[in-house]
C-alpha cells in the first residue's frame, strides 16, 4: 500500500479524495455512535461503574489530547501525515474488538474497558490531529465550508437514524432478554471495531498533497502562543469554560439512566432533539456571528446553556413522568440551540486569534491546555456526586388550612443535583474572562443590544430576549461586585 505524498494532485485525484473522504466519515461515525455517549455508560453501569469511573470514562477523550505532541513530532520527522493518521487509526479501533471480545472469555472488568479506552483514544488524538492539517490542504479552500457542512450533515443524518434503532434494539432486549443486555454492547463494540478499521482501510486511499513542517524545537514552539497576551486570556476563558461544564454534563446521562430510570429510548431520544435543535440553528448563529462577533455569539449562547445546567437542578423534584420528560424535552432544546452557537464561536474564535502560519501550534496548544481541565472536571465531578450522595437540601413551600394542606417543593438538591448547580455557578464566573478578550472585528455587546432592539417592532419577542440574554451577565453582575465612586 502505497501511502507516501504527492507533489503535485490532478483534480480527478482530489475529486476522488473527497468521495473517500465522504465514506470514511460514515464509517467512523457508525464506530463512533456504536461506543459513544449513553451507550457507553449504560455499558459502564452494567459492569458496576461507580461515580468516578464515570468520570474517568469521561475524562479520556479530551486528557488524551495532551498527547497531540507526538503528532507535531511525527509530522516533523516523517512529513506524510496519511501514514501516521492511517496507522494511528488502526492501532486506535483495534482495541474496541478487543473490548467486544472480553466478555465472551472472561467476566466484564470495567478497569480493563477504561485501559482499552485509552489506547483508542490516545491513538485517535495523534491521528486526529495530522488529519486536519492534511484535509485542510487536500480540500481547495472555495470548497471547504460546503464540503465539511455535507460532510458533518450526513455524519449527523446517519448518527440519529443508528442511535435511534440502537436504542429501540437494546430496550426491546432489555425487556425480553435481559441476560443479553451485556452480549448487545459487546457485539456492539465488535462491529464498531470492524467499521472503524474498514474507515482506516478507506482513508489509505485518500490522496495527499506534500507538506514539509518545520524542523524548530516543539517546546519553543508552543512557548509563542503562550506569549500571546491574546490569545493566553482565550486560554483561560475556553480552561475555565470547559472545567464548569464537564463537572456536570459527563453525569446527566447517569442522571436520567439511574434516577429517573428512562429507557434508553428515551435518553437517545431526548440526545436526538438536542441535535436537531442544533442542525437547525448553526445556520442562525454562522449569520450573527458574520455579522457582529464570535464574542456576541458567546454572550448570548452561553447564559442560555447555563440556564439549562440550571433547570437540571429541577428535574426529578415531581414524581410526575410528564412534567419531568416535558422539563427535559425543554431543557435539551435549548441545549441544542446554545451549544450550536457555542461551538461555533469557540472554533471561529480560535482561528481568528491564531496567526496563520503558527495555527496548527497554537490550535494543539489550545486543545492540549483545554484538555488538561476538561479531563480534570469529570473526576471532581465523579468525587463530589460520591460526597453529596447522602447529603440533600430541600426547601419547601408549605400551605397549611382548614380543609386541605399542601407542600409546594422549591428545591430538592440531592447526589447530582448539586453538580449542576456548582457547574452552573463556575460557567457564569467563567464568563468574566471572556470580557478581557479582544477579537478582531469586535462590536461591543451594548451596541448589539441596540441594533436589535431598535428592529423590535419587526420581531418583539426574538429581540427583547437576545437583548436581555445579552446584557444579563453584567445585570447579574452588578448584584456583586461596588462600581467604583
Amino acid at each position: 500500500m502505497d501511502v507516501r505524498p504527492k507533489n503535485e494532485l490532478t483534480e480527478q485525484e482530489v475529486q476522488a479524495g473527497l468521495k473517500l473522504g465522504m465514506t470514511e466519515g460514515l464509517a467512523t461515525e457508525s464506530m463512533t455512535t456504536l461506543i459513544g455517549g449513553a451507550f457507553l455508560v449504560a455499558m459502564a453501569l452494567l459492569l458496576g461503574a461507580n461515580n468516578l469511573q464515570i468520570g474517568i470514562l469521561a475524562a479520556l477523550p479530551t486528557f488524551t489530547n495532551i498527547f497531540q505532541l507526538f503528532s507535531i513530532w511525527l509530522v516533523q520527522r516523517y512529513n506524510n501525515r496519511r501514514a501516521i493518521s492511517v496507522t494511528c487509526s488502526l492501532l486506535a479501533r483495534f482495541p474496541l474488538v478487543i473490548v467486544g471480545v472480553l466478555p465472551f472469555f472472561a467476566e466484564g472488568s470495567i478497569r480493563l474497558l477504561i485501559i482499552f479506552l485509552f489506547f483508542y483514544y490516545f491513538f485517535a488524538s495523534i491521528a486526529g490531529l495530522s488529519w486536519n492539517s492534511w484535509m485542510k490542504d487536500l480540500v481547495p479552500e472555495k470548497q471547504l465550508g460546503t464540503y465539511f457542512s455535507r460532510r458533518s450533515g450526513n455524519m449527523q443524518i446517519l448518527n440519529v437514524v443508528l442511535s435511534l434503532c440502537l436504542a429501540f434494539l437494546i430496550d426491546y432486549i432489555k425487556d425480553n432478554y435481559p441476560f443479553y443486555e451485556l452480549t448487545t454492547y459487546s457485539v456492539m463494540f465488535i462491529i464498531a471495531g470492524c467499521m472503524g478499521i474498514f474507515g482506516a482501510f478507506v482513508l489509505s486511499k485518500v490522496p495527499e498533497p506534500t507538506f514539509f513542517m518545520p524542523r524548530e524545537n516543539i517546546f519553543r514552539m508552543f512557548k509563542r502562543p503562550l506569549q500571546d497576551g491574546n490569545f493566553r486570556k482565550l486560554l483561560l476563558f475556553n480552561s475555565a469554560w470547559v472545567f464548569a461544564l464537564n463537572i456536570a454534563i459527563p453525569f446527566f446521562t447517569v442522571y436520567m439512566l439511574k434516577h429517573l430510570n428512562l429507557s434508553m429510548t428515551y435518553v437517545i431520544g431526548l440526545t436526538v432533539v438536542s441535535q436537531l435543535a442544533s442542525i437547525l440553528t448553526i445556520r442562525m448563529w454562522g449569520r450573527f456571528s458574520d455579522r457582529y462577533s464570535n464574542k456576541t455569539i458567546l454572550a448570548i449562547a452561553a447564559p442560555v446553556y447555563i440556564l439549562c445546567i440550571i433547570g437540571w437542578c429541577f428535574v426529578g423534584i415531581y414524581s410526575r413522568f410528564a412534567v419531568n420528560l416535558g422539563l427535559l424535552v425543554l431543557i435539551h432544546i435549548f441545549t441544542g440551540i446554545a451549544t450550536a452557537g457555542i461551538n461555533l464561536s469557540l472554533t471561529n474564535i480560535g482561528l481568528k486569534l491564531a496567526p496563520r502560519e503558527h495555527s496548527i501550534i497554537y490550535l494543539s496548544t489550545k486543545n492540549i491546555i483545554t484538555a488538561v481541565f476538561s479531563s480534570l472536571a469529570p473526576l471532581v465531578g465523579g468525587i463530589l456526586a460520591d460526597y453529596f450522595g447522602d447529603r440533600a437540601l430541600i426547601i419547601n413551600a408549605e400551605w397549611t388550612g382548614p380543609r386541605s394542606e399542601k407542600i409546594l417543593h422549591l428545591v430538592s438538591l440531592h447526589d447530582m443535583n448539586f453538580l449542576f448547580l456548582i457547574g452552573a455557578v463556575l460557567a457564569f464566573i467563567s464568563l468574566e474572562f471572556l470580557l478581557r478578550v479582544k477579537e478582531v472585528g469586535e462590536v461591543e455587546r451594548d451596541v448589539v443590544v441596540r441594533i436589535m432592539r431598535s428592529s423590535i417592532k419587526n420581531n418583539l419577542k426574538e429581540n427583547f430576549l437576545i437583548g436581555s440574554l445579552i446584557s444579563w451577565h453584567d445585570q447579574l453582575w452588578g448584584l456583586f461586585r461596588k462600581k467604583p465612586q
